[in-house]
């Protein structure tokens, strides 16, 4: 398949006046087009780091990042044919309370320069394929946690990007609302054909999402491993009770080793 995404020997160091902070070290991974992918690590391992520097939003200190063969922090930033290809979604939704729903949704639209009937429509769709039709005139304080974090994935989608980058986008939800969220998420994905970088510090989760898992460790945030995922497809919460399942997250646990697992789970 396709190469969409390459990190070649990346690392991001922070300055202070006391110290060089080192986020992440020689980082190197290669993503292929259409796969759902999840980065697992500690808190402070740089799992955030990496998918800011690959929106382009800091640079890296050594190393480079590719999409589709292009450098993505070239002179000037992200180029905008890069800039098209992906969405963001935050571990907050981050929405203007001033807009509506749909007006949240459409934001990105109208930063891009995007107008016309299709691309209207296709709010009004992605509001109908998250069962939010019925609250597109309504404020953000109208409506409850998981609605907004609904808004937050349809608004990464709206431009219809080939990637999306997904920073624990539901980390804040209770585990039965953020189960759900999942399920909805792998839905999504089976319907677009995106490529998704996820996020999380929930072994679980990334199992039941993934097809491969980069675990980081820490201190300096490094790739510890890769792990590929053989679960079938279409996933079910059913998996979480199977051998095949628990045996995945005894190999990841494994792999973090002696770091405090209630910061992970």
């Amino acid at each position: 398949m396709k190469q969409k995404i390459r990190f070649d020997g990346v690392t991001r160091e922070f300055h202070t006046r006391l110290q060089t902070i080192v986020a992440v070290k020689d980082y190197s991974m290669e993503i292929t087009e259409g796969e759902f992918v999840s980065i697992l690590g500690a808190s402070g391992c740089g799992k955030s780091t990496l998918i800011r520097m690959l929106d382009g939003i800091i640079a890296p200190s050594a190393g480079n990042i590719y999409i589709d063969g292009e450098p993505v922090n070239g002179r000037g930033g992200m180029p905008p044919a890069l800039r098209r290809k992906v969405g963001f979604i935050f571990q907050q939704p981050n929405l203007l309370p001033w807009y509506s729903v749909r007006e949240n949704v459409a934001l990105p639209l109208r930063i891009l320069g995007l107008k016309g009937k299709e691309w209207e429509d296709r709010v009004d769709t992605l509001l109908a394929m998250v069962g939010l039709e019925k609250y597109a005139d309504a404020s953000p304080a109208e409506i409850s946690g998981g609605m907004l974090q609904r808004v937050g994935v349809i608004r990464a989608l709206v431009h219809n990007p080939e990637i999306l980058l997904m920073d624990e986008p539901f980390g804040a939800l209770d585990e039965l609302y953020r189960e759900q969220l999942d399920m909805e998420l792998l839905q999504i994905w089976q319907k677009t054909g995106q490529t998704i970088i996820f996020i999380t510090h929930n072994i679980e989760e990334a199992v039941l999402m993934s097809s491969r898992i980069f675990v980081m460790g820490t201190h300096p945030g490094r790739l510890v491993d890769t792990v590929d995922i053989g679960l079938p497809r279409p996933r079910s919460l059913d998996m979480i009770t199977q051998d095949d399942f628990t045996g995945y997250c005894r190999r990841i646990t494994g792999l973090i080793g002696k770091l405090d697992l209630s910061k992970i789970k």
